[in-house]
């Protein structure tokens, strides 16, 4: 890297050696003293040649000698560079003696400014930066990759763009540049990268070459605050910006008041000096001697440089507005000290800066930011609450409105069901009517073979059984459709499971089966009846037997009796049909009973959804409620305010009073000193009276007593008052003053049996009575009572 170009505030720095106190003086060594000696007097004689050149300026006939004169500075500042030199190159190589030995000597020399070409060693000394272990890591930093590498590019080209070692996209200052952001941003992954570091980086680079730039740039960051107030959070910026408000309202009142009506905050323009340390708003030779002073005293001198700033551009800040004070800190301030940064140096430590106080208010601040901080978690945890239970609020109102949904569905359901089961209801009474229907052709049939059995069978009674078979055929042939009819609706019920009856005509369908099963009893009991009169009249009389017709009535009863077991079998199938119903009648009591939990389950739900919304209404007026109470106190708290604000008032009112009377006792005073209306003795005897009226006056307004029972005098009083006295009545007084007694007859009886004296004045009665402790059972206040004459 190249040597830079010193800065023109080096050799201003150097024109004045400070002033080495006693106890430095004792530490220095000979060599040192005279070294010292030597540059305070090329101080003086340079002073002595700027004022001669300034005194003859402006005449043409000493310009010869004005020419000598700066001849003779020259030649001074080239032996005072030379002696600054050595002198710096002593102290670099003493270093440990001088921080141990002269820190106050070698304080004043680094406040009065560092040598250009001593500046990269000195800040890495002041900065424990020469021998580091992260030194040994920067080649291998640069070969890694960094997620902040896009950020770093593209902020190297407004890093000190108009500096010739920063100018051009690929020159080598913004590429060590780059280099050095990027290894910090690796070392340090929490702060990684943030712009206003660059330009301390930048500095950094103008003097010492990179990797020791690197290890000054570590240590700053550790050691001087700085990676606090660069971290993404920036909280020890707001701290700094906490500290400089106050400052600015302790020292500038005024400046901070028109701040305030303006509304231009002091983070608008302090922000940048605390975090490029006034690097990019002063000028470079200005910011150097300031991050000189940096190095070695930390953050005091960027308050110190800021407020020194503010105090000197008070008058043109409180004449303009916000934009003006804008385009002020813009383009007028940053030059006002481009010649004289000395005097910029002097001014901030002209400022008042308590070290401790800046600690009390460090505490301060913290304490705040963890109350926000607990207001902020406890505002989330409330926010997230607020978010659960709406979210809880849409699900029970899905769920409720699915349920609303189901309940509608249901009693559609329901009356769909009710219509098939009617329908159902139907069919099943026309079954009955068949069923009654073939169970009085079967008693019928019996009553034909009872008959039978009594009458001997002839050829009527073929035909007769030729017929009954004909009609049994057809009956069978019917029962049979019916049979089939009735399986086709029991196929259909059962694809219908959810037909279900009434729980009311449950106990109805009961007793109907009970009654079923017995008709099939008597169904089964004449079955075998008939089966035993066909054996009968199998094995009738032998005439039977012997009839020439006996195969043709043999297979007449056969076929009779095969009609009647079909019958009977189409009956056991019905039977069959019946039991089935019965078990779709119990499915479908069962799916009632389902029916009737999901309607209680579908109440619980909709009793919960309104103990949540009751709920959620509660909490709303706790919240309201607490909103009313801290309201009610706010008012109480400013009704207190007003209050003490119209006590003070009062109390203000009243020590004016007795102030402004004071004041009339000391014209009176005055007066009579001057005019000269009493004799010698009158008027010293009323100046010692006007006195000690003036010093109790002074103890009331010093010592009020709000709890004493004080009142004045009445008329009626007052003359009782000059009967008393023996004073003329003809003469009108009236009372002005105050006595502390709560009844008049106590203070009569005080003075009969007390001591009183009576002082008498052409404006005035004083009448004072100090009670007798021997007649009175307790200790009263000594009395005074004054009566003035009307003017």
């Amino acid at each position: 890297i190249p040597v830079l170009s010193p800065d023109s505030s080096s050799h201003d720095a150097v024109l004045s050696a400070p002033a080495a106190s006693p106890a430095d003086s004792e530490n220095l060594s000979p060599d040192e003293l005279e070294l010292l000696a030597k540059l305070e007097e090329q101080n003086r004689l340079l002073e002595a040649d700027s004022k001669s050149m300034r005194s003859m300026s402006g005449s043409r006939r000493n310009s010869g000698s004005s020419l000598v004169s700066s001849s003779s500075a020259s030649s001074n500042l080239s032996h005072l560079e030379e002696d600054t030199w050595i002198l710096w190159g002593r102290i670099v190589n003493e270093w440990e003696e001088w921080r141990r030995k002269k820190d106050k000597l070698l304080k004043e020399l680094i406040r009065k400014g560092i040598p250009h070409h001593f500046r990269a060693i000195v800040w890495q000394l002041l900065g424990n930066a020469t021998d580091m272990p992260v030194k040994n890591q920067y080649s291998e930093l640069l070969k890694m990759s960094s997620p902040c590498e896009k950020l770093i590019r593209r902020d190297i080209a407004r890093t000190y763009p108009e500096h010739e070692f920063f100018k051009g996209q690929d020159s080598l200052g913004q590429e060590v540049l780059f280099n050095v952001m990027k290894a910090y941003s690796l070392v340090d992954r929490e702060v990684g990268y943030c712009q206003g570091s660059a330009f301390i980086v930048g500095l950094l680079l103008m003097q010492m070459p990179e990797e020791e730039a690197f290890c000054v740039f570590v240590r700053l960051m550790q050691e001087y605050r700085l990676r606090e107030l660069f971290k993404p959070s920036m909280a020890e910026l707001g701290l700094c910006i906490y500290q400089f408000e106050y400052l600015l309202q302790e020292q500038l009142p005024e400046l901070n008041v028109h701040f305030r009506s303006q509304s231009f905050h002091t983070s608008m323009y302090a922000s940048s000096w605390f975090l490029t340390l006034f690097l990019t708003f002063l000028p470079l030779p200005v910011a150097t001697r300031i991050f000189d002073i940096f190095m070695y005293e930390g953050l005091e001198i960027i308050f110190r440089v800021g407020l020194a700033i503010l105090q000197y551009n008070q008058t043109d800040l409180i004449q303009l507005d916000m934009e003006g004070m804008s385009q002020h800190f813009q383009k007028v301030i940053p030059h006002q000290f481009d010649s004289c940064p000395d005097k910029l140096i002097l001014r901030a430590y002209q400022v008042k800066y308590n070290p401790k106080r800046m600690k009390k208010l460090e505490k301060e601040y913290t304490t705040i930011k963890n109350k926000e901080m607990e207001e902020q978690i406890e505002i989330k945890r409330l926010r997230t609450e607020n978010r659960l239970l709406k979210q809880r609020i849409e699900t029970l109102e899905k769920e409720s409105a699915a349920l609303a949904d189901r309940l509608i569905q249901g009693q559609v359901t329901r009356a769909q069901e009710a219509e098939e089961n009617y329908v159902i209801k139907r069919e099943l009474a026309v079954v009955r009517q068949q069923c009654t229907t073939a169970t009085e052709s079967l008693e019928k049939a019996q009553d034909t073979i009872r008959e039978l059995q009594q009458q001997r069978y002839t050829e009527q009674f073929v035909s007769n059984l030729q017929t009954q078979l004909e009609q049994s055929r057809l009956r069978e042939a019917e029962l049979l459709g019916a049979l089939k009819e009735m399986q086709d609706k029991v196929l259909d019920l059962e694809k219908r499971s959810s037909c279900l009856p009434d729980e009311n005509n449950l106990a109805t369908l009961q007793e109907e089966v009970k009654q079923m099963k017995l008709r099939e009893l008597e169904t089964l009991r004449s079955f075998r009846e008939m089966q035993e009169a066909v054996t009968d009249t199998g094995g009738g009389g032998g005439h039977w037997k012997e009839s020439p017709k006996k195969n043709a009535m043999n297979e007449l009863q056969d076929k009779l009796m095969t009609v009647r077991l079909r019958e009977a079998q189409a009956q056991a199938e019905l039977r069959e049909v019946k039991l089935k119903a019965l078990q779709l009648e119990s499915q479908n009591q069962i799916h009632s009973k389902l029916i009737g939990r999901n309607d209680q389950e579908r109440s619980a739900l909709q009793d919960r959804l309104q103990m949540v919304a009751n709920q959620n209404k509660a909490l709303q007026a706790q919240l309201n409620e607490m909103k009313r109470k801290q309201a009610e106190s706010d008012c109480k708290s400013k009704e207190e305010v007003m209050a003490v604000r119209l006590r003070e008032a009062d109390s203000m009112a009243a020590m004016a009073e007795l102030r402004q009377k004071i004041a009339e006792l000391e014209i009176q005073k005055e007066e009579g000193l001057i005019q000269g209306q009493l004799n010698h003795s009158d008027s010293r005897q009323y100046i010692n009276q006007l006195r000690d009226q003036i010093a109790e006056l002074k103890n009331e307004v010093r010592q009020p007593s709000p709890h004493s029972h004080k009142r004045a005098l009445s008329h009626i009083q007052v003359s009782h008052l000059s009967e008393m006295l023996g004073a003329n009545k003809k003469i009108p007084y009236f009372c002005q003053s105050f006595y502390s007694e709560k009844d008049y007859s106590q203070m009569e009886s005080i003075y009969e049996s007390g001591q009183s004296s009576l002082e008498w004045t052409s404006q005035q009665i004083h009448f004072k009575v100090r009670p007798c402790n021997a007649q009175t059972n307790y200790k009263k206040p000594e009395l005074h009572l004054r009566l003035y004459r009307p003017r």
